[in-house]
């Protein structure tokens, strides 16, 4: 799916899921969960990178993000009464960590999300796609630091509405961070899609 991607400087949130090579992540949206909004996160090799797990019934639609050994890192809340879906990353202690805001295009989405990096730069990355055509590219001054495929065609989408997704990361970038990225792009897309 993916074309090599650059190195990039290290962006993120968390310096200990920034990737040392470039890494595909796998998002698949779990069949048989309750909220609806629970995500398996592994790397192409089978292995737990984080874990999202959606609250039913919570009136900001809260997603729990925890690392593979459970240990809560962060909130994906949405954010209401805002003309653009935006959502917020938010620690434990309710510090936000990540802004994610939809952004209007005539076709296709386009979302930025802006946090405070390692270094304490303020970052701003553009994630710019049309799930018609089963991908996205997210870029950071226009070098791209991950691509978005999706599989649409296999049963358990057909049958459960549920996505997977695979997530090429370059090198230096903060894989929880892109996978959060990712689900606030389904987000936007199923709101899209409610809408339409």
């Amino acid at each position: 799916m993916a074309q090599q991607l650059q190195s990039s400087p290290q962006l993120g949130i968390f310096p200990q899921f920034c990737a040392q090579q470039q890494i595909t992540l796998i998002l698949k949206e779990k069949v048989f969960s309750f909220s609806g909004d629970d995500f398996s996160v592994k790397d192409q090799f089978g292995n737990v990178v984080i874990r999202c797990e959606g609250k039913a019934l919570s009136w900001s639609d809260k997603k729990q993000f925890s690392d593979a050994s459970g240990n809560h890192l962060f909130d994906l809340k949405t954010k209401h009464f805002h003309i653009h879906k935006t959502l917020q990353a938010e620690d434990p202690a309710g510090n936000v960590l990540m802004t994610v805001k939809g952004k209007f295009q005539l076709f296709g989405s386009k979302m930025s999300a802006t946090f405070k990096n390692f270094d304490g730069n303020e970052i701003e990355l553009i994630c710019k796609g049309d799930f018609l055509d089963r991908k996205a590219t997210i870029t950071h001054n226009d070098q791209v630091i991950a691509q978005i495929g999706r599989n649409f065609f296999n049963a358990r989408e057909i049958f459960g509405g549920q996505q997977t997704y695979q997530v090429s990361v370059a090198p230096g970038v903060d894989l929880a961070m892109m996978a959060a990225i990712c689900i606030c792009l389904d987000e936007k897309e199923n709101e899209n899609q409610n809408q339409g």
